[in-house]
């Protein structure tokens, strides 16, 4: 037995210890996708750079054991965005045509409970370059309408960028700088918006009329072309002027057409003209051009500041504003404000009095008022006073003062407001004074102080309002502070004191204040009142869903508990197990306080005890239940995905074999295991191989093994494994695999390189050739491809089998070359022998060399072995053998004949150390392709014999 532990521990270095393979999560950004560079800046941190409109790939490569989660965020960028993205839960985050405001850093949070989570982070870089603007400038004591000679002109040009953009002024075709000519300055001015440079033209020459060229660059990052402006200089230009058709105010009525033309005065180039409204759009069926701007059937809400501005790019742009005024009138209000110097909340004989009378009008300064006392014109004297714009009142307010009031002025006063002229009908306000007019009071009716609803039902909040007359009452919150009503409004009129609201919800909870408003009524301290309200919810309860699990014969207590609602009480609880009622459980003493939980104890746990239990708890007003799943099943195995180079794939077939590493979830929360179910099917197939493997003691964090043999190369295959105990199955979990082409070193025994992955074991393309070598599969190749010549499959004549090959079609000529280059190999032994399977069909086949770079030797290039000329539509096979005296690549170089019937391939390319086979393979058992006639050998099964599974070490 012991030699049998030391077997195992060398095949598993890292067996179970306290936590056995239980790891924190460890993070890596990596990127894929459209970017230009990736560098590291001068403090360290990683700039991922990209164009703007490209696509960003980031992935986030993880370890860890369980496998970590993974988290996106950002923060603001290069552009000072605010963050808008939401968090995003995948390994890798892509941003289809990435905008310059989604630059910043993305940071990677990966966590798996264990340790304390991995951040990674990139900044971002979006590169853009922008259209730049050019405009011309005069100094402001030079302007006298035109650019005439010995006055300074500014170019200004101005683009945004990034990275900063780097400027080229030209005049005609000539490149122009402080250097070359004295007449011109160039320069970056301060606190500009973007990046500038101007130039400057000083006291202006003949020579200076002309055309003008800003180009701007960013030295091609990214492969973002340059980008260039012109403008021609003349002794006409002249910036913008303008002037209007109409007065810079224009006051109509409703209904009325208006037209407003903006005239252009001067400017050279024609200037651009444009109309615009406010901060908003021009009003609905508004029409625009030439410079004039037309309104059918103007209304009030179209009132407002219209701007005609004029710009070309010369000077500052030309701006005229018309105020438009749509005659309207509303919301007619009076108010009655007792004897203010006596401090009076009271009409009272002998003491004055004021009655105010206001509209909301456009213009409002046009209104005017007219005083009616019972029917008839109010007649001023020394005791009746009528005074407009009141300080004390909101401006353009009438006001009529009683002075030293008189049973006598007891009556029904009219306030008539209107303007004069206009077709907009009048707006009035009655007010009757007499003993009975008195200030307000305002009170909740008696039992509706408290009001109680439930959640989603309406609810009506009452104040009464008593005097003569009776103002509108306003509605606020009191205990939230800034807090506003359901309506959106801090502050809500009801002019019969009512509060309605429809579908409230627990927020809404808390304390109203009505009180009297100070308009359509005593302009007097408003009086006030509270209202609070509670709103009824259904009880929220912990857990809402909970697995439980336990071995057989052992005890349970599920416990579900009330977290919040209202009432804040239990009513009744109910227990149910498989949807039928069970007896209460024991009553909670009298003398306890009111319980927050239910409780229901199972003595053992049975495979009859075993299922869903549900409680159910009430508060009168609604319930919620908390659901448990009791089991003594097996918790879900915990796939293991950081084995360390898990494909091993096998020479001379299209096989491979995976690694298969788990962990138990929780071994010991139920009876032992006994056994697991594996299940293989390979994707889009429906054939499954199933296969139980015996286990004994597994302890929490060890390591478990099985090695899956017989995988067809490049196929994915769906594993299922499934944890048996004596109740029976447990959770099953699944896993993709997928394969991936093993990177051939010395060091692992007959790795053979299929080219099945895109990373193509790690060689890759001579930059010093003249073309590359193409991984190509019967499924992708060119359909109009020469016949002739080249494979028509791999060395497993399977139609998704990949291979290398050269295409020598145009533009290829005699001669020319492609070379694919290996891994550097550490040389560890004295011999190596390389085996690979040549392809050389067609007329004009040129060369096949396998070349050796020894890195003692300065790079130095050697042949190893070399083959020309048509060898027959066959794959054959060679060992070569090499000696190199140091560190090591191997090279295949394709050679072009002399036409295009002259594609060469190659495949499983193997490298081992030791000398190769003295018997080379017989020519005659070469593979003959498709359409030769010759039979081929079945390929094995699938699942074969699946050789290895370490058992769990028992301490």
């Amino acid at each position: 037995m012991e030699v049998t532990c030391l077997l195992l521990l060398a095949l598993i270095p890292f067996h179970c210890r306290g936590q056995g393979v239980y790891a924190p999560a460890q993070a890596q950004i990596v990127h894929a996708g459209q970017a230009c560079v990736v560098k590291e800046d001068n403090i360290s941190e990683r700039v991922y750079t990209i164009r703007e409109g490209d696509t960003l790939v980031l992935q986030c490569l993880v370890t860890g054991h369980p496998r970590p989660q993974v988290r996106w965020t950002k923060t603001a960028g290069s552009a000072s965005d605010k963050f808008q993205e939401t968090s995003v839960f995948n390994e890798t985050l892509r941003i289809e045509r990435i905008a310059r405001t989604q630059g910043g850093r993305y940071y990677c949070k990966a966590e798996n409970g264990v340790g304390v989570p991995a951040i990674k982070s990139i900044r971002v870089d979006v590169q853009y370059l922008d259209e730049p603007v050019l405009t011309v400038h005069q100094t402001v004591s030079d302007v006298r309408g035109n650019f005439y000679q010995e006055k300074t002109v500014f170019l200004r040009c101005t683009v945004n960028s990034n990275p900063p953009a780097r400027f080229i002024w030209k005049r005609g075709s000539d490149t122009l700088s402080h250097s070359q000519d004295n007449g011109v300055d160039i320069y970056e001015p301060l606190y500009t918006q973007g990046e500038t440079k101007v130039l400057k033209l000083k006291n202006l020459r003949p020579q200076d009329y002309a055309s003008y060229t800003c180009q701007v660059s960013v030295r091609n990052v990214c492969g973002i072309p340059d980008k260039a402006i012109t403008f021609r200089l003349t002794n006409t230009t002249a910036p913008p002027a303008l002037k209007l058709s109409v007065n810079e105010t224009l006051v109509v009525n409703p209904g009325e057409n208006v037209t407003v033309q903006c005239l252009l005065a001067g400017g050279d180039p024609l200037p651009q003209l444009q109309w615009s409204h406010g901060q908003g759009p021009l009003p609905l069926g508004a029409v625009a051009q030439s410079g004039t701007l037309s309104i059918p059937s103007v209304q009030a809400r179209d009132s407002g500041y219209y701007n005609c501005t004029a710009t070309n790019n010369v000077g500052n742009p030309a701006k005229k504003t018309v105020n438009l005024l749509v005659r309207s009138m509303k919301n007619a209000t009076f108010q009655i404000t007792p004897d203010v110097i006596k401090e009076s909340e009271n009409i009272q004989l002998g003491q004055d009095l004021k009655l105010s009378c206001h509209v909301d009008a456009v213009p409002q300064e046009k209104v005017t008022y007219q005083w009616f006392k019972n029917g008839k014109p109010a007649r001023m004297s020394k005791r009746l006073l009528v005074t407009r714009n009141d300080p004390e009142l909101p401006a353009v307010t009438s006001s009529l003062e009683l002075i030293d009031l008189h049973f006598s002025d007891y009556g029904t006063y009219l306030c008539v407001a209107s303007f004069p002229g206009a077709p907009v009908p009048d707006l009035s306000v009655e007010v009757n004074i007499s003993s009975e007019t008195v200030p307000p009071t305002i009170s909740v009716p008696k039992g509706r102080a408290v009001v109680t609803v439930r959640e989603g039902s309406p609810a009506e909040l009452q104040c009464e309002v008593r005097g003569k007359p009776r103002p509108p009452v306003l509605w606020s919150r009191v205990d939230k502070e800034a807090a506003l009503l359901p309506s959106g409004l801090p502050l809500e009129e009801t002019p019969d004191g009512k509060l309605r609201l429809e579908h409230v919800s627990r927020d809404m909870s808390g304390t109203y204040r009505c009180q009297t408003a100070r308009y359509n009524g005593f302009n007097v301290r408003p009086r006030e009142a509270q209202v609070q309200l509670n709103v009824q919810f259904p009880p929220e309860v912990e857990p809402s869903s909970q697995d439980v699990r336990q071995a057989l014969g052992r005890p349970v207590l599920l416990r579900c508990s009330l977290l919040r609602g209202s009432p804040q009480r239990i009513a009744s609880a109910v227990w149910r197990f498989k949807g039928q009622l069970l007896p209460p459980p024991p009553a909670v003493p009298v003398a306890a306080e009111a319980p927050d939980h239910s409780e229901l104890r199972l003595d053992a746990v049975t495979r009859d005890s075993s299922g869903s239990y549900e409680c159910s708890i009430s508060n009168d007003v609604g319930s919620a239940a908390c659901l448990f799943q009791v089991s003594a099943k097996a918790y879900s195995p915990e796939f293991y995905f950081d084995t360390p180079n898990p494909t091993r794939s096998h020479k001379l077939s299209k096989n491979y074999s995976y690694v298969l590493q788990w962990t138990q979830r929780e071994p010991d929360a139920v009876d032992p295991l006994l056994n697991y179910r594996l299940s293989v099917r390979q994707l889009n197939q429906h054939n499954v191989m199933v296969k139980a493997i015996p286990v004994r003691r597994v302890e929490k964090g060890q390591l478990l093994e099985y090695i899956l043999t017989d995988l067809r190369v490049p196929h994915s295959y769906e594993v299922r494994l499934t944890p048996y105990t004596t109740f029976g199955a447990g959770d099953m979990a699944s896993r993709i695999i997928h394969y991936t082409e093993p990177i051939n070193s010395p060091n692992l025994s007959d790795n053979t390189c299929h080219f099945e992955d895109e990373k193509i074991c790690g060689y890759t393309q001579d930059l010093t050739d003249n073309f590359d070598w193409t991984r190509q599969n019967a499924l992708n190749q060119n359909p109009k491809r020469s016949p002739n010549t080249g494979p028509p499959t791999d060395i497993s004549g399977t139609p998704e089998g990949y291979y290398m090959f050269i295409e020598t079609s145009r533009p290829r000529e005699l001669g020319d070359r492609a070379r694919l280059v290996s891994p550097l190999y550490n040389a560890s032994a004295k011999f190596y022998c390389v085996s690979f399977f040549y392809h050389m069909y067609g007329k004009h086949i040129g060369s096949l060399n396998l070349l050796v770079r020894s890195r003692n030797k300065g790079g130095l290039d050697t042949h190893a072995w070399s083959l020309s000329g048509n060898k027959g539509n066959v794959w054959q096979q060679v060992h070569v053998p090499i000696n190199p005296s140091g560190p090591f690549q191997i090279i295949f170089e394709g050679v072009r004949g002399s036409g295009y019937l002259g594609d060469i391939a190659i495949d499983d390319v193997t490298l081992k150390k030791g000398e190769c086979p003295r018997k080379q393979m017989d020519p005659n058992k070469v593979v003959v392709m498709p359409g030769s006639g010759a039979p081929r050998q079945p390929h094995p099964q699938l699942w074969g014999p699946m050789v290895i599974f370490l058992l769990a070490l028992q301490r």
